[in-house]
Parts: structure tokens; sequence; C-alpha cells
């Protein structure tokens, strides 16, 4: 039977639901409506719209067939109404209405409904401090205002900027801001680190170390206390010190624009995300929600969680317009998959981060492998540096992160982690996991399966590991006379540390160690080192048969201190 369905929010949600919806009813009469002007664009390629790289903003609401997604494409093309600057005011769940709104003119009128999906998305946050309606500062709300801050680059209006957040979308737009423009960016973050909460403290100074290198400045740990300008901002302040700035872009995060569905006395979690079930219906069975605007199922922890991603929007959109149409689909839940380019590098995570872990109350530990991308003996090949969260006696996998070249290198392996966790595996599992082998895309022995080899010897007890910033810390206090640094390569790469710090550094390559166990002492603590965590690793194994124990395996050897930025 015909269904009356009215969809409020049409970027990325509102369109897939209403096309699945009418290729299996298309009958029903289907109404998206949205209180901008522009409807069913990629709001994740806005860094890249600014950076240049995407030379118009069409592209991004165009289909791959160079169609763009506007009123008339959807009235043509896919039978669906579409209102544009239009506001839902409120829902009378009661009457089965939505009193709508023209933001231009003013006009109301009431629109009536079946079914009703709710797909309003997010709201960015903006900090209240004073100065913050200075002219020049801006969120990365959406497509127009995304076009209006490239416009304020191309008028010649910026020379030096400030973003403040360093997670994805900070770091994105730095990226924009730099690259291709030139313009000299600094990064204000309160917490200690970029990208908190998705990766880890090791691999976030790698990755800071390479925005450095890219000429993007960052400013951790501190707070913005307020604004300058006269109409328009010229300074940023924060607990630390003074910034010029010409433009702000304030990418702290987003909430869940759920008013309307509160109002409406919908279910909405404390943090202000609707509530859902499998089937992604609200409180209200024949009211659906999806997108930014609702809370998930973590995966990995059962708990309520919070995931503002167009691939996640997309997928249960699907599924809503299947149900509208009486299906029974159901959106499990997610794990938290990320990937972002820095430059040329490709950053990537599924499910937990080491402190994450700890913070959801698991006893988790980390193994941190890099390796080459390729079979070594392949001439085109990178370094990939990848991290694997386990759990303390069980050897559940909880999480994977890594990063390396812009390729497909560490997605791909993220990819492939990220599609069982749902499922729980262990350490053994990885370990074994087929990937597909050829030389030029991989190693026979694939980094995916060597962090589950380095995480059962990690929860064994036979690897004892610290990583990079640890070991930064042992160095910096390297005086102590009960640090013995122990370099396991051959003497062409330990030659330079030796020489520069020869009451500190100490040379015996792996394979002549049974020959030279004398020259190693017995009453310090001792740290191994080579270039990747390996052949210290298999020092280990022998310095612990003959009862020296007291060592410790610098995971991702000398190559992660470099990639962290520690210059000996």
């Amino acid at each position: 039977m015909p269904q009356n369905i009215v969809i409020i929010g049409a970027v990325a949600l509102g369109p897939k639901a209403a096309c699945r919806l009418k290729r299996l009813e298309p009958d029903s009469h289907v109404t998206m409506l949205d209180q901008t002007n522009l409807i069913a664009y990629g709001g994740c390629g806005i860094p890249y719209l600014i950076s240049g790289d995407v030379s118009d903003p069409d592209q991004l609401q165009s289909t791959s067939f160079n169609m763009l997604r506007d009123e008339d494409f959807f009235k043509h093309a896919k039978d669906i109404d579409v209102m544009t600057n239009t506001r839902a005011v409120s829902i009378d769940r009661k009457k089965k209405t939505v009193s709508v709104q023209n933001v231009l003119n003013g006009n109301k009128k009431i629109l009536p409904y079946d079914k009703l999906v709710i797909a309003t998305g997010s709201k960015p946050r903006r900090l209240s401090v004073p100065g913050d309606d200075l002219h020049g500062i801006f969120t990365v709300s959406g497509l127009n205002e995304a076009t209006a801050i490239k416009q304020e680059i191309a008028g010649g209006k910026v020379e030096k900027a400030v973003i403040i957040g360093a997670g994805a979308i900070g770091l994105e737009m730095a990226e924009a801001l730099a690259d291709l423009w030139g313009i000299e960016t600094a990064v204000v973050e309160i917490m200690d680190q970029v990208l908190p909460g998705i990766i880890s403290p090791n691999l976030a100074r790698m990755v800071q170390h390479h925005m450095e290198e890219n000429e993007i400045s960052f400013c951790l740990k501190e707070k913005v206390e307020r604004f300058e300008g006269e109409n328009r901002v010229k300074t940023v302040i924060t607990d630390k010190k003074t910034l010029n700035a010409d433009l702000v872009i304030m990418a702290v995060g987003v909430v869940p624009n759920s008013v309307l569905a509160r109002e409406a006395d919908l279910e909405v979690s404390s943090a202000g995300a609707i509530r859902v079930n499998k089937e992604l219906q609200t409180s209200a069975p024949n009211i659906y929600a999806g997108g930014d605007c609702i809370e998930l199922n973590n995966l990995i922890t059962g708990k309520p969680g919070y995931w503002p991603l167009g691939s996640l929007a997309n997928r249960q959109g699907r599924v809503i317009g299947t149900n509208l149409a009486g299906g029974q689909a159901k959106f499990e839940g997610a794990v938290g998959s990320f990937v972002i380019k820095l430059f040329e590098t490709s950053v990537a995570s599924a499910g937990l981060s080491i402190e994450t872990a700890a913070k959801e109350g698991f006893d988790a530990v980390s193994a941190f492998v890099v390796q080459f991308d390729r079979a070594h003996f392949y001439p085109e090949k990178d370094l990939l540096y990848m991290e694997l969260v386990v759990e303390n006696g069980t050897g559940r996998v909880l999480g994977i992160q890594g990063l390396g070249p812009k390729s497909e290198g560490v997605v791909a392996r993220v990819s492939a982690v990220a599609s069982i966790l749902k499922y729980q595996p262990t350490t053994a599992d990885i370990s074994n996991l087929e990937l597909p082998y050829s030389p030029p895309f991989s190693s026979a022995m694939d980094i995916t399966n060597a962090l589950g080899n380095t995480a059962e010897n990690i929860l064994a007890g036979k690897n004892r590991v610290i990583d990079a910033g640890q070991f930064a810390d042992w160095w910096e206090n390297r005086g102590d006379d009960d640090t013995f640094f122990l370099d396991c390569r051959g003497w062409g790469n330990a030659e330079p540390f030796v020489k520069k710090y020869p009451d500190h550094w100490k040379s015996i390559p792996q394979d002549e160690l049974w020959k030279r166990l004398k020259e190693v002492p017995r009453d310090k603590k001792l740290v191994l080192i080579c270039n990747t965590g390996v052949r210290s690793y298999e020092a280990q194994v022998t310095l612990d048969q003959e009862g020296i124990q007291d060592t410790y395996n610098i995971q991702g050897g000398v190559a992660a201190f470099k990639k962290w930025g520690l210059d000996l």
C-alpha cells in the first residue's frame, strides 16, 4: 500500500533512505526537506574543496556521472519532492504531522506523514569565549561555510591561520591551508596529543612530527581564552601565548542535532543523541532516525557510542529505506573505523586505542610493529607503522591503528581487522589471518600477521617492550649508571651512535651475541635496539636463556624513534 513519507534532513542519510524506499515502493510519496539550499553533498570532501583538490563545490553535490543532485534531479530522476530552505519546527506525533517553515519568507506549512525519518545530523561545537563573534572565525558546518572560507583565502585576506582542535577535521583543515595556499598555520589542542581518543600517544607523536615537517606548528595542552580584534579576528589568546591570525577555524567536535526529537518526546541520551533500536526506529515505532543525530551500539564495548561519519549515515539510510518499505534490515552498531590523509601520509584506525581501552575498563596492552608494505626484496616499498591493542589474559583484539604512505597499505590492513572486530577475534586469529600475497603487494608474513605474533609474545612475557616515548625518557636520563643501551644491528648501522655516545651505546650484533655474552652487564637495565625491533627481540630471547632478563625491546626500533621525531 502506498505510503506518505517525510524525511527531515537531505544531506547524506536522507537521500539514501528516500531513494532506497522509492526503488522498493515506487508508488509511495516521499518528501525531503532541508533548512539550507544545498542538499545531497559529500560533507567529508569539504577539506579537499578548501585545499583546492576539489575545484568546484558542485563536484561534492554531483553524482559519479556528473548529474547535480538538486531539487530537479530528485524530482525528475527519483520522483522525490524536495523542499530546500525549509526548517522542521515541530513534530506532532498524535496527528502524525510535521510543522515546517520557509527560512527565507517565513511561510509555514503542515506536512502529514505515515512514517517519518529524522536525519538532522550534527551541529559543530563553538567555543564560548570573548570575541567568538568576530569576523574571520568559522566552524566547518556545511558546504556554504566551506565556500565562504575558501573565498576568504582566495581573496588574499589570510596569511596566518589558527585551527582550534587537533581531531580529524582540524588536521585535515590545517593541511588544506598550509599545503596549497602556503598559509602559516598553527593548531591549538587542549589535550596532550593530536587525534586524542583515536590513536595512541606513540602514533600521535609520529603524526605530529610529520605535520611539523610540513611547517604546521602545534600548541598542545593549551586552552583558548579569548579572541581579539576590532571587527575581524587578529589574535588568539591561549593560557600560554598569543597567536596572530587572519582566520580561525573551530574544529572542536560536533554534537547531535536532536532538539526536534527531544521536543517531540522521543527518547534521547544524556549526551544528546537520539536512541534507536537495531532497525533504527526511535522510541516511536513509525519514526526512524539515523546519521550524526543518533547513538549506536559500540560493537567492542557493548556500550552506546557516537560516530558522526558519512559512511555510516549512507549505510544506515539504506537500512531505513528498506524498513520503511516493510523490511527487517538491521544496523547492529559500529567499531569506529577511521582514515585520513595528511600530506603524503595516511592514518587509520578501528576499534579502541590503548588509552580508550583502559578508560573502558579493559586490562590491555599494545603491540607495535614496523615493517615493509611489500616483500623486502621488491624494489618499490615503504615502511608501515602499526599497532594492535589486545586484552590481557584473553588475547582478545580490541583495536588496530597505523600510519604509512598515502596508498592502500595502511587502510587495507586496518580494514581487514575492522571487518572481524565484532566477532571478538584473538591474537591467534590475527596471526593466522589469511590475506592475499604477492611480492608487489605484501610480504609472505604480512605486517598484520606480525602484529598478532608480536602481541602473543608480549602477552606471554617473552617480548618485554617499551615504546619510543619511554625510550626517549630513558635516553634523556642516560646519565644514570643503571641503564645500558645495546645496539643489536651490524656495525655499519651502530657505528655512528657508538662513536657519538661511547659511554652509553654498545654494539653487539645479534648474530654475535652468543660469542660476546661476557660483554653484556648483568647488573644493569638493558635497552635492546635494532632497526625495527626484530633482531632486538631475538637478542632478548638469547639473553633470557642466559638468565639476563632485565631487558627491554624498543618496539619499532630506530625506525620508530626517527618517525617519532627523536634525533640522536
